[in-house]
């Protein structure tokens, strides 16, 4: 009897379980995958205008998207008016209107100069000022040029989580 009883729990613990390592890897890497696919394609997925989720949308949008990815950078452009009452002291600020827009690099600045776009004048007081050239509108009709200055106290507060080490350093001056 005693040889049965041995040999009962021999034959059950050779019975497997219907999840065995293989299975299990399987599994594993197939989730994972179906993650990662996600992530791709929910990072690259632009269903409308109002989901701007990609650099490369914004590359698309700017305006004469060739020059300004060649001489520069796309950008969102936001314009707002910012009012500021003295007496009840009151900000008030409008509803901000978004569009595409390219910023050039200083060292570019003779796109705009050759389609007589800026003057000299405008050019030696960006210069002076150690701004840069921003323009909304295609550069064949008549765009909205403009002196920017590159605020780099705003720094990207997405970088200085904590946990995510130190922040990347800042490489593209304009």
């Amino acid at each position: 009897m005693r040889s049965k009883s041995k040999q009962s729990a021999k034959s059950s613990k050779a019975v497997s379980s219907p999840f065995n390592y293989t299975s299990l890897a399987l599994l594993g890497g197939i989730f994972v995958l179906g993650i990662g696919v996600g992530i791709a394609f929910s990072s690259t997925a632009t269903f409308s205008a109002t989901n701007v989720v990609s650099r490369d949308f914004i590359d698309a949008s700017a305006p004469n998207k060739d020059i300004c990815v060649q001489f520069g950078a796309s950008a969102m452009v936001m314009d707002t008016r910012l009012f500021v009452t003295m007496n009840p002291f009151n900000v008030y600020i409008s509803q901000p209107s978004m569009r595409p827009g390219c910023v050039l690099r200083t060292n570019n600045w003779a796109v705009l100069e050759q389609r007589k776009l800026v003057t000299g004048d405008q050019v030696r007081d960006c210069k002076n000022r150690m701004n840069t050239f921003g323009f909304t509108g295609a550069l064949e009709s008549s765009p909205e040029i403009s002196c920017i200055y590159q605020n780099d106290s705003a720094k990207n507060l997405f970088f200085n989580q904590p946990g995510t080490g130190a922040p990347l350093p800042e490489n593209n001056q304009f």
